[in-house]
């Protein structure tokens, strides 16, 4: 058989994928064995976790349900890290993206396009606010983006708890709630028996937009040539601190229109009074991706199975729901490991360019 030489982009892409399917073996091996030493039935408690989310369109759906707000908060944090800019504002940008939908459709009436088309816009825009706020102290100020946005995030939970107890609160609601949603609000449901909602097109349609933006125009070209060498890109002519400001937008968009979406779609009131920990999410799911918009649905689809598979097994065994930390955390250091399968990933460069010297001759 003839073997062909394969690009370095090949060779990484497959490099990355083996070393995500390696940590994951490793992790499930040492999770069979924790299991074990702490007294549990290691096959049944695996059998619950691996199997139970598909066993059922219940329980398919729940994984479904989960994964698409973490396909915006991955796709957010995707492009802010391509700009090499540690933002954690998604998580406030998601809070308050979800809150300004809330006050849009329990407060306006509109026919049904306009309706939510307004209300996911307006959390669009709430997000691109929240997040541009550390990337203009970062520019002009040259702030840490990762101490003010970790602070900013809670300024904005506790000013979106003022304005949902203040302005927002409906008293027949009995709890710390927004009025009803309009119906013209409503994200239509998908699949009977599950609460899959219309959110899961709007995220398919911007995984493909973010890779288009991020790989195939000037823009993006531009937040992956500051994200790799700053000092390169300012050398080159590209407009260092507008790029930085460009990516933490478009991020913030994303997360905004995330809240927005999971709100609209799986609520009847607005209610969050804490932070929804889906932007720290984010970043577990961007560092499995590779920070690839591609991979990011694959990335939360996998998370989202884990959360789900967890609660299950926690459920109907012994075994805490803290497992799946384990788990993820173990999945997470492997990824992040620069040298985790480097001598492997050389080896591969060393045989191809071999090859390709071969087939040049």
């Amino acid at each position: 058989m003839n073997k062909k030489g394969q690009s370095a982009k090949s060779i990484e892409a497959q490099y990355n994928i083996l070393r995500v399917a390696i940590a994951i073996l490793i992790s499930l091996i040492l999770a069979f064995v924790l299991i074990a030493l702490v007294g549990g039935n290691p096959l049944d408690a695996l059998k619950q976790f691996i199997l139970e989310p598909i066993s059922s369109r219940r329980n398919l759906g729940n994984v479904i349900e989960l994964a698409i707000p973490l396909t915006f908060a991955g796709l957010a944090v995707c492009v802010m890290f391509q700009c090499n800019q540690f933002n954690m504002g998604v998580e406030g940008a998601f809070f308050f993206g979800g809150l300004t939908a809330g006050y849009f459709a329990s407060n306006l009436s509109l026919p049904l396009p306009l309706h939510l088309l307004l209300a996911i816009s307006c959390g669009a825009i709430s997000g691109m606010l929240i997040c541009v706020i550390p990337a203009v102290m970062k520019v002009k100020w040259n702030a840490n983006e990762v101490v003010s946005s970790l602070m900013l995030n809670y300024v904005v939970l506790y000013l979106g708890n003022f304005i949902l107890q203040y302005i927002m609160l409906d008293p027949t609601a009995g709890y710390p709630a927004s009025g009803q949603f309009a119906s013209s609000a409503k994200l239509p449901l998908l699949v009977s028996k599950t609460r899959i909602h219309a959110g899961l097109f709007l995220a398919l349609i911007l995984i493909v937009l973010i890779y288009i933006f991020v790989y195939k125009t000037k823009w993006g070209y531009s937040i992956r040539m500051v994200g790799k060498n700053e000092n390169f890109a300012r050398y080159s002519g590209i407009g260092v601190g507008g790029t930085i400001l460009l990516s933490q937008l478009v991020g913030g968009a994303l997360a905004g229109a995330g809240g927005a979406t999971e709100v609209l779609g799986m609520y009847t009131r607005f209610s969050w009074v804490r932070l929804p920990g889906y932007g720290f999410d984010g970043i577990i799911i961007a560092i499995l991706a590779g920070n690839n918009p591609i991979f990011v649905p694959l990335a939360a689809v996998f998370l989202s199975y884990l959360r789900i598979g967890a609660d299950i097994m926690s459920r109907r065994t012994d075994i805490a729901p803290e497992f799946v930390s384990f788990v993820q955390s173990f999945i997470i250091l492997l990824v992040g490991a620069k040298l985790f399968l480097e001598k492997y990933k050389h080896k591969k460069i060393v045989e191809n360019s071999a090859l390709l010297n071969k087939e040049e001759g």
